[in-house]
C-alpha cells in the first residue's frame, strides 16, 4: 500500500482524541466518517497511517481542519483556548469503526 514508514511510537500520538458532537455525528453518518482531534503538526498521510494501525480499517481519505482558538474572559482575566486541528477521517465502504467498544 503505502511505500512511506513512519515511526509508529509517533503514529500512537497522532490521534489526540475523538470528537463526539452532533456535527461530527451527521458527517459519521452522512459519509461514513469519523473525526478526531489530532496534533498539530500531524500530516494527512500520519493521520491515515495511524487509523489503519490503531483500528485494523481501510481509509479512502483524510481532511483537515484547522481551528483557531477563541478568546475568552473569566471575570477579569483573559485566556485563550487551544488551537485545535480536526481530521476527518472517510472509511472504504463496508468499514467500520467503533470507538464505543474502544473506550469500554
Amino acid at each position: 500500500m503505502s511505500a512511506v514508514k513512519f515511526d509508529e511510537g509517533r503514529l500512537m500520538s497522532v490521534l489526540v482524541a475523538p470528537i463526539v458532537s452532533e456535527k461530527a455525528t451527521q458527517v459519521a453518518e452522512k459519509s461514513n466518517a469519523v473525526t478526531f482531534k489530532v496534533l498539530q503538526d500531524a500530516t494527512k498521510p500520519e493521520i491515515k497511517a495511524a487509523v489503519e494501525l490503531m483500528f485494523k480499517v481501510e481509509v479512502k481519505g483524510v481532511s483537515v481542519v484547522n481551528t483557531k482558538g477563541k478568546t475568552k474572559r473569566f471575570g477579569k482575566t483573559i485566556g485563550r483556548r487551544d488551537n485545535i486541528r480536526k481530521a476527518y477521517v472517510t472509511l472504504k465502504p463496508g468499514q467500520e469503526l467503533n470507538l464505543s467498544g474502544e473506550a469500554a
